[in-house]
């Protein structure tokens, strides 16, 4: 019984930062740099906290590097056929992205079981992101002869930093979903104490 409360508190404990992870992930398939800045940025000033072997994440020189990264990353979007060239090694690389994101805010011991959990959720997550916005951007130069590239770049760019922002509130949404689900049984409880309360007088 206690193993089991244990292995209870263990998971949820590690829950808001995995779906945290998950949801950066899914915005690296559209961009990679933007949810890593946003990662680094959220590590450096506390938002959240990132695992002990991945505090190089929020270090200064991180930071700016990711910062450029994404300057450079967003802006390329916008030149004909470089956007479909990124595309080729953006697969790849958004696996990479999606797991080396999920992996960093998991606070685990083992490092298989972080890296293994950060690779299948985080890594799937922003492969296949990524594979339908290449699947889309091929449709959109054959179909557009690349002229509905910029449209499709400025979604993407969009997104990705929509994503980004939003994923901050991950956590905040389970506290409230969790606070929800704390009252709503206090008061089946508290009902329930009250109709037996009733019954016996």
């Amino acid at each position: 019984m206690h193993k089991m409360e244990f292995d209870l508190h263990y998971i949820v404990s590690f829950l808001p930062a995995l779906m945290l992870g998950v949801a950066l992930s899914a915005a690296s398939g559209f961009r990679i740099f933007v949810p890593l800045l946003v990662a680094s940025l959220a590590g450096r000033f506390g938002v959240f906290t990132l695992a002990d072997n991945m505090a190089w994440l929020s270090d200064t020189p991180a930071t700016i590097v990711l910062a450029a990264a994404v300057v450079l990353e967003l802006a390329a979007y916008y030149i004909p056929v470089v956007d479909n060239l990124l595309d080729t090694i953006a697969g790849p690389s958004a696996v990479l992205a999606g797991t080396l994101l999920t992996s960093s805010f998991l606070q685990i011991d083992d490092p298989a079981i972080q890296w293994g959990l950060g690779l299948v959720a985080g890594g799937g997550v922003a492969g296949t992101i990524q594979a339908g916005t290449s699947l889309l951007r091929l449709g959109s130069t054959k179909f557009t002869a690349g002229l509905g590239n910029n449209i499709l770049a400025s979604f993407e760019n969009g997104m990705s930093v929509f994503i980004s922002l939003i994923s901050l509130l991950i956590p905040v949404f389970i506290g409230g979903i969790t606070l929800f689900f704390v009252i709503w049984i206090w008061r089946k409880l508290y009902s329930r104490k009250a109709k037996s309360g009733l019954s016996n007088s």
